[in-house]
């Protein structure tokens, strides 16, 4: 998986000693642990799906985190891709909106020795402002527009990676916050579950 990742341009020494570092057998069914380092994703319970790792690698080289920064993340799932920013930044908060997989998420994060990381169970197009603003804020679900719940929690010069799009056409965007502006920036066209909340899709898209 680490020769694939650096194939693909991750280079940054940090996201690949994360990446090495989680096991991702461990945060999907057992009956995949044998497809966990293939780079795919792979389906999790209530139709979610754990990114393929390239995937989380890319978000977590975009984030350009230096070890310091408090980040959050929009749609927990397994807790995989929470696992590996862990180990790069100083705190992370995680929200997921489906309470069986913010439970199992906890539990597996505790168990596998991840302190730096707290799940919640919320919507998660409001971010978490019980302790914005963030550095940095990765979403790992599509939504039709950049969340303003989101805009206002990141921090001067904080950067914000999320999908944004459908079913049938999503883009990634880095979004990075100036003293009096947001700069955004395409990187890659993506396909993601949907962001379903208040300040996303209220319900999934056709």
């Amino acid at each position: 998986m680490i020769a694939l990742l650096k194939a693909r341009g991750i280079h940054d020494p940090r996201v690949i000693a994360a990446m090495a570092s989680v096991p991702r057998e461990r945060f999907v069914a057992p009956y995949l642990a044998s497809l966990a380092y293939g780079d795919r994703p792979l389906p999790l319970d209530h139709e979610q799906t754990i990114s393929q790792p390239y995937i989380v690698a890319l978000m977590c080289n975009a984030l350009e985190l230096d070890g310091d920064d408090r980040v959050l993340e929009i749609g927990t799932g397994s807790g995989y891709s929470a696992a590996v920013l862990s180990r790069i930044a100083c705190a992370v908060d995680t929200i997921e909106r489906l309470p069986e997989l913010a439970e199992s998420a906890r539990a597996r994060l505790a168990a596998l020795g991840y302190p730096n990381v707290a799940v919640h169970c919320a919507d998660g197009s409001l971010g978490w402002p019980e302790h914005a603003p963030y550095d940095a804020i990765a979403v790992t679900a599509a939504s039709p527009s950049v969340p303003p719940a989101m805009l206002a929690q990141l921090a001067i010069g904080g950067r914000l990676v999320i999908p944004i799009g459908d079913d049938d056409d999503q883009e990634l965007l880095r979004i990075i916050r100036s003293e009096h502006d947001y700069i955004s920036e395409r990187l890659c066209p993506v396909r993601f579950v949907p962001l379903i909340g208040e300040q996303a899709w209220q319900q999934s898209p056709a």
